[in-house]
């Protein structure tokens, strides 16, 4: 990834310029700049000399925040092209090199880096304006279906993208199965008998999409649900559960959005069964709330 589309690392980098440049400002109070009337030879002696009365403690410690400072900006002068050229010795790192203003025959003086690191911020704004400007939407996982994060979260989190997939796609089959009330077949033959067209039979309840059973639109939503969740069961679920493969963080994301996509689709459902049909909606009713089994099943599968 090019770090100069990335707001995220140069939002990181304006925050430790600015701070930067605050210290310098702090660490200059105790110094004096050698240069105009009364400059002690100049391009010879430091550009930049302690004073009579510098506190020498407070000094040595904004010091070593000015390093830490330059380590942090390592990046800064590549990806905003702010360099110093110097005869004799090339191009130069004002911001990692910042001390040199300190040593005999120094390289650059205070004016200098001040000036360098205002165009550095500016640039860092314009650059943070176009990586926004030319930015695509991304996955964010806290807002995927809470069942399927809360299933892949921990796994997701310790590098485990495979197994973290699959305690998602279990998740939400258990979803299905709470819903359904069974458990006694295979979790693909679940998935076709929950949308199938047929009416429910006993001990097989089936999942509707809401509506009039004879709108077009329903159908077609009914149809569509009979393909698409056997098939995540088994192009997800499946590989995830039995196929000791690993892939990246991208194809682990678009899957984990899939499922929640499923999941989704799922709690939009009528359960209709032998005894009538229930919405998932009037189940938040009661005293425990419509997620807690889907939840049991998370943790027993985790």
């Amino acid at each position: 990834m090019d770090v100069r589309t990335n707001s995220e690392y140069l939002e990181f980098l304006a925050k430790r310029l600015d701070e930067f440049s605050r210290t310098f400002e702090e660490f200059m109070m105790h110094h004096v700049e050698n240069s105009g009337f009364g400059a002690m030879a100049v391009g010879i002696a430091p550009a930049v000399l302690p004073k009579d009365s510098a506190d020498k403690a407070r000094v040595r410690v904004l010091t070593d925040e000015l390093n830490r400072l330059a380590g942090a900006l390592m990046d800064l002068s590549s990806v905003t092209n702010v360099r110093l050229a110097v005869q004799g010795v090339g191009v130069l790192d004002p911001f990692v090199n910042w001390q040199r203003m300190l040593e005999p025959k120094p390289l650059l003086d205070a004016p200098v880096l001040r000036g360098l690191c205002l165009q550095a911020a500016g640039r860092l704004e314009g650059l943070n304006a176009k990586a926004e400007a030319l930015s695509s939407p991304t996955i964010e996982p806290l807002l995927l279906h809470p069942l399927v994060w809360a299933a892949a979260q921990r796994l997701w989190n310790d590098g485990h993208l495979r197994q973290a997939v699959a305690a998602s796609a279990e998740a939400v089959s258990g979803q299905m199965k709470q819903l359904t009330d069974r458990n006694n077949a295979s979790d693909t033959s679940l998935w076709q008998q929950a949308f199938a067209t047929a009416d429910p039979q006993e001990g097989k309840a089936r999942l509707r999409w809401p509506g009039d059973s004879d709108d077009q639109d329903v159908k077609t939503m009914q149809a569509g649900l009979l393909s698409f969740a056997p098939g995540v069961n088994m192009v997800i679920r499946n590989p995830a559960t039995h196929v000791a493969e690993d892939f990246t963080e991208q194809d682990g994301l678009e899957q984990l959005a899939t499922l929640s996509v499923l999941a989704k689709f799922v709690d939009r459902c009528v359960v209709v069964s032998v005894d009538g049909a229930t919405a998932p909606e009037a189940e938040q009713v009661s005293p425990q709330p419509a997620v807690e089994p889907s939840q049991v099943m998370t943790r027993k599968n985790g």
